[in-house]
C-alpha cells in the first residue's frame, strides 16, 4: 500500500471512529462528516488520476456538490437545533420532546 492510500484511507477510519465515539456536539459529528467526505473526495481524483479515464471525470465535482450540499443542510440543521433547544448537545435532542 502506497504511503498516499494508506494516508486517506487512515484520515476516513480517523472521521468515522470520530463520528462513532465522540458524539457529544451536533458540530463535531457535521465535522467528521465533512472530513470524511474530503478523504472521499481526494481518493475518487486521485484514482480517476492513476486509471487516466475520462468517463468518470465528472465523479468528483458530483461528490463535491453533494458535499457541499451535505455541509448547508448540517448547518441549517445546526442553527435550527441551537435556536430551539440552546445549545447543540446531542443529549439535549430527544425524539419526545415537540
Amino acid at each position: 500500500m502506497m504511503p498516499v492510500h494508506f494516508a486517506l484511507s487512515m484520515s476516513f477510519i480517523l472521521g468515522l471512529s470520530g463520528l462513532a465515539f465522540h458524539r457529544t456536539h451536533l458540530l463535531s459529528a457535521l465535522l467528521c462528516l465533512e472530513g470524511m467526505m474530503l478523504s472521499l473526495f481526494i481518493s475518487l481524483s486521485l484514482w480517476i488520476l492513476q486509471m487516466d479515464s475520462s468517463n468518470f471525470s465528472a465523479a468528483p465535482m458530483l461528490l463535491l456538490a453533494f458535499s457541499a450540499c451535505e455541509a448547508s443542510t448540517g448547518l441549517s440543521l445546526l442553527v435550527a437545533t441551537a435556536r430551539t433547544h440552546g445549545s447543540d448537545r446531542l443529549q439535549n435532542l430527544t425524539l419526545l420532546q415537540c
